[in-house]
C-alpha cells in the first residue's frame, strides 16, 4: 500500500546478528564449539512475518472516565464513567530478520530446545479526524517454539509485546488451519459484562449508531455511517471491517494463528471456538499480561471499594496470513525504461501496490498486457480484556496489512517481443 511519507528504521542490530550459544573456553579446540542443531530452527507459520507491511483497520475501546478529570463534550454529558472510543486507523508492522537459534535449557530427560525469534514494532495511526494522531506503539518478539516433552507440547508460536500504557503480555498459541481459499471470520463483540460473566452482557447507549448524545468519540457518527466507515453492523461485530476489505479478493490459501494469554484455560472465550479439531497433542500454553501498579489500582476488594484503574487481564487473537492473486494492467514498456508503478485492477481498500521494470536490450519491449501476480495480506483480530468500574470491557482491533514497499512484477510474467 502506496504511503505518504517514507519508512524510517526503528530497529537496528549490528549485521548478520544471530543468536546462538556460548562457547565454552575451558574445553579443548576441539570441543569448544557446541553442538548446533541440524538445521535453523523453522519458524513455520512465521516465516510470513518479514519486511514491512501497512494497512487499514479499526479500533474500539471503552476507556474509563474520571470524575476528577473528566472527557469534555458538546453539549456536556453529565455523570457517565466511561468513554466508548471509535478509531479509523492506518497501521505500520516492521519485522526485522530471524534471531537465529536461541538455546533455552532443559532440566533431567527434557532435551535444550532451541527457539527461533522475529523482532518487530508496530505503530498505528488514528485518522478518524484529520491530521493523524498516534494511539498505539508496541515494540515485540515472535517466537517460535519447538515441540518439547516437558510439558508434553507441540510446536507453538509465542507473542511477547510491550504497550506503553504500562503492560506487557506474553500470548501462546498455534496454527490451526492450513486451507486452500480465503479466511473464515467470525463475529467478535465489544459489549462489557459482569467480570467472570461473559453471557451477562450489559449493552451501553453508545453502541447506538445513531445515539448523537452519548459519551462516545466521534459522538455524532452521522457521516461516518453515510460513508460507511462506522456503521452499525462494524460497532456490532468489527471485524465486519476485515470482511469489506477481502469482499473482491481472490484469495487462494489462509493460514491461521489463534494466541491468547490465558494459560489456564488456553484461548478460553478466545479464538478457539466448539467443533475446531484439536491438535495431536492439547497445548497447554503458558503467558499472561502485567500491569503497573496505576493500572492495577487498589487491591480488590479494597478498602475504599475502588477497583482498578483499566487492568488488562487478558489478550486473545487471531491472524490469517492469506495468500491474494492480483490482475494487473500494464502499459507497453521499452526494455531498459523507468519503472513504472501500477495498481491491481479492482475495488481493494487495502491494496498492494506494484513495479513494473525489463532490463536493457537493445530493439525490445514489453508489449503490454494483464498479469496476475500473487502476494502475501496480514489480517488479524485482537480482543484485550479491561477491567475497571466493576465490568471486563473488550477491547477490539482489527486491520488488514499488505507489503508496504512496491512488489516486483516477475521479468518472465513481462515477455520481451
Amino acid at each position: 500500500m502506496a504511503d505518504d511519507l517514507p519508512l524510517t528504521s526503528a530497529l537496528a542490530t549490528r549485521a548478520n546478528f544471530k543468536i546462538h550459544q556460548v562457547r565454552n573456553p575451558s574445553l579443548p579446540q576441539v570441543l569448544a564449539a557446541p553442538a548446533a542443531p541440524a538445521a535453523v530452527p523453522t519458524l513455520g507459520p512465521l516465516s510470513a512475518f518479514s519486511g514491512n507491511w501497512a494497512g487499514k483497520g479499526f479500533n474500539t475501546i471503552f476507556r474509563p472516565d474520571s470524575a476528577t478529570t473528566p472527557t469534555l463534550f458538546s453539549p456536556p454529558i453529565i455523570g457517565s464513567d466511561n468513554v466508548l472510543e471509535l478509531n479509523l486507523t492506518e497501521e505500520i508492522l516492521s519485522f526485522s530478520a530471524s534471531l537465529g537459534s536461541i538455546p533455552n535449557r532443559g532440566s533431567g530427560p527434557q532435551a535444550d530446545a532451541f527457539l527461533n525469534g522475529i523482532p518487530y514494532l508496530q505503530t498505528i495511526n488514528d485518522v478518524t479526524t484529520l491530521p493523524p494522531t498516534g494511539i498505539h506503539f508496541e515494540p515485540g518478539l515472535w517466537l517460535a517454539v519447538p515441540p518439547t516433552t516437558n510439558p508434553n507440547e507441540p510446536f507453538t508460536v509465542t507473542r511477547m509485546a510491550s504497550i506503553p500504557h504500562g503492560t506487557t503480555i506474553v500470548a501462546q498459541g498455534i496454527e490451526i488451519a492450513s486451507v486452500n481459499g480465503g479466511p473464515r471470520i467470525d463475529p467478535v463483540d465489544i459489549t462489557p459484562f459482569p467480570g467472570g460473566q461473559p453471557g451477562n452482557k450489559i449493552r451501553f447507549p453508545s453502541q447506538d449508531a445513531t445515539n448523537k448524545t452519548t459519551p462516545r468519540i466521534p459522538q455524532d457518527l452521522t457521516d461516518f455511517i453515510a460513508a460507511g466507515t462506522i456503521t452499525q453492523a462494524i460497532l456490532d461485530d468489527p471485524a465486519t471491517v476485515l470482511r469489506i476489505h477481502i469482499a473482491n479478493q481472490n484469495i487462494t490459501h489462509t493460514t491461521v494463528i489463534a494466541i491468547s494469554t490465558s494459560p489456564g484455560s488456553p484461548l478460553s472465550g478466545g479464538p478457539l471456538r466448539d467443533g475446531t479439531p484439536p491438535p495431536p497433542i492439547p497445548p497447554n500454553f503458558g503467558g499472561g499480561p502485567a500491569n503497573i501498579a496505576f493500572l492495577e489500582g487498589i487491591p480488590n476488594p479494597p478498602p475504599s471499594g475502588q477497583g482498578p484503574n483499566a487492568q488488562s487481564v487478558q489478550m486473545d487473537a487471531i491472524f490469517w496470513i492469506e495468500t491474494v492473486s492480483y490482475e494487473i494492467n500494464v502499459p507497453p514498456l521499452l526494455a531498459g525504461a523507468p519503472p513504472v508503478t501500477l495498481n491491481p485492477i479492482g475495488n481493494h481498500p487495502v491494496q498492494p501496490t506494484f513495479v513494473a521494470s525489463i532490463p536493457y536490450v537493445p530493439g525490445k519491449k514489453f508489449a503490454g498486457g494483464k498479469v496476475t501476480v500473487a502476494t502475501t495480506q496480514i489480517q488479524y483480530t485482537q480482543k484485550v480484556m479491561l477491567n475497571f468500574f466493576g465490568l471486563t470491557w473488550p477491547h477490539v482491533s482489527v486491520a488488514t496489512l499488505v507489503p508496504a514497499d512496491p512488489i516486483q512484477i516477475p521479468e518472465n510474467l513481462l515477455p520481451l517481443t
